[in-house]
């Protein structure tokens, strides 16, 4: 087992957020969190990557409790998450940006062999490593986020929301763009509005709402049940 979530709880003040959640992700799959704005699918990438911390319950990293684990450790045990909104640093060029995804490492073979891959998984972003973030287009952001999650070469990648904000055509591309990362041996926790698409790609799904997993199984059978497909696929 990857990553065990069991019966976690965070809080924001009075407010509780996640209330109880429980599943797990096995090494090689896509896992995929759908459900509407404020269920607790942003609280719970947060939590993974040390963030937040719960206030009961717990997270297990190749059988490793992390609960109370400082992010940077967390990113060198093999974690990495690109958040909603993207955030890349947008007075940076691209390769400083990349750069920066790997702030947790030392060995410069292995850093530049991240870049290599980065750069073959993105040749876009190789086309523009000099270019400021912030002349970037919406859909080479997105690139440039993952990209530089993917720089720490984690076992497990957390995406927040990514085609948040883009064309169509581009989000094809990007899911396209985590098909082939997962294809390559990165586990991936997927949090999309997206239901469709998250489900396309996904092996498996959870569906949150107000803070606990009201559904679960493969995305085919998420696909394929009629609570799913009323209430996120618009059928």
């Amino acid at each position: 087992m990857l990553l065990e979530v069991e019966d976690l709880h965070v809080a924001y003040g009075a407010i509780r957020a996640l209330q109880g959640i429980t599943f797990h992700i096995e090494e090689g799959e896509i896992v995929t969190l759908i459900g509407a704005n404020g269920a607790g699918k942003s609280t719970t990438l947060r939590t993974i990557s040390g963030l937040l911390r719960p206030i009961a319950g717990d997270i297990r990293f190749q059988g490793q409790s992390i609960i109370r684990t400082p992010p940077e450790r967390i990113v060198k045990m093999g974690i990495s998450q690109v958040p909603e909104g993207r955030q890349i640093f947008s007075k940076l060029t691209v390769m400083e940006n990349l750069e920066m995804g790997a702030y947790t490492r030392r060995d410069k073979a292995g850093i530049a062999a991240a870049m290599e891959m980065v750069f073959a998984s993105f040749p876009r972003l190789q086309e523009r490593r000099r270019q400021l973030g912030g002349t970037l287009s919406g859909g080479e952001q997105q690139m440039l986020a993952m990209g530089r999650g993917l720089m720490s070469q984690p076992k497990l990648l957390l995406l927040d929301e990514p085609s948040m904000g883009l064309a169509p055509i581009l989000v094809d591309e990007i899911f396209e763009i985590i098909r082939r990362i997962n294809a390559q041996g990165t586990s991936i926790l997927l949090v999309e509005q997206n239901a469709a698409m998250a489900l396309s790609v996904a092996h498996r799904g959870y569906v949150l709402e107000t803070g606990r997993i009201v559904l679960e199984g493969t995305a085919t059978e998420l696909l394929e049940n009629p609570q799913v497909r009323r209430a996120y696929l618009g059928g």
